[in-house]
């Protein structure tokens, strides 16, 4: 997928941005801090992750300058609504500065922390691949705490197979 249009790809990252925040509603409140093993990001962690890194990172190097991202923690953002906020904040800051590039910058080369030259509109692909990245974390602690969610796109495995039936 190459993009040239940062507006078709807004309006795409939006819809893939949409499905994660549906798993946010599945989180028990008071598990927003669980995680599988000490050492290990908690559900509130990854959701940080992807709000930081998006705005931090990935926008940060989109615009030609160094990476602002220091970490996840609970200094960010403490307690389940105030790390869903973090998250919505942070992404409209982040669509609105995005919303700026013009076409011919999405063909300019920028720097990643690691000190590779990418392509912006490249990174851009990799910060899709991040959020879903993260979202198949998600559940999968969703699942190990036994909490229903919901079918990323309408059905389940299981209703797939049913409806496949000749």
């Amino acid at each position: 997928m190459e993009i040239n249009d940062i507006h078709s790809f807004l309006t795409y990252y939006s819809r893939i941005k949409d499905r994660t925040r549906r798993l946010f509603e599945c989180i028990p409140t008071e598990k927003i801090e669980w995680t599988t093993s000490k050492g290990k990001f908690t559900i509130g962690d990854i959701i940080r992750h992807l709000a930081l890194t998006e705005r931090f990172m990935y926008v940060e190097n989109v615009q030609l300058r160094p990476s602002l991202y220091t970490g996840c923690g609970e200094s960010y953002a403490k307690g389940y609504q105030n790390t869903i906020n973090l998250y919505n904040e942070l992404h409209l800051e982040s669509t609105e500065i995005l919303s700026q590039l013009k076409p011919e910058d999405l063909h300019e080369k920028c720097e990643t922390p690691g000190g590779h030259k990418i392509t912006i509109w490249k990174l851009l692909r990799a910060m899709v691949e991040h959020e879903i990245h993260h979202r198949g974390v998600l559940y999968t602690y969703l699942a190990l705490l036994d909490i229903k969610t919901p079918p990323i796109f309408g059905l389940t495995s299981e209703e797939v197979i049913q409806k496949s039936k000749i």
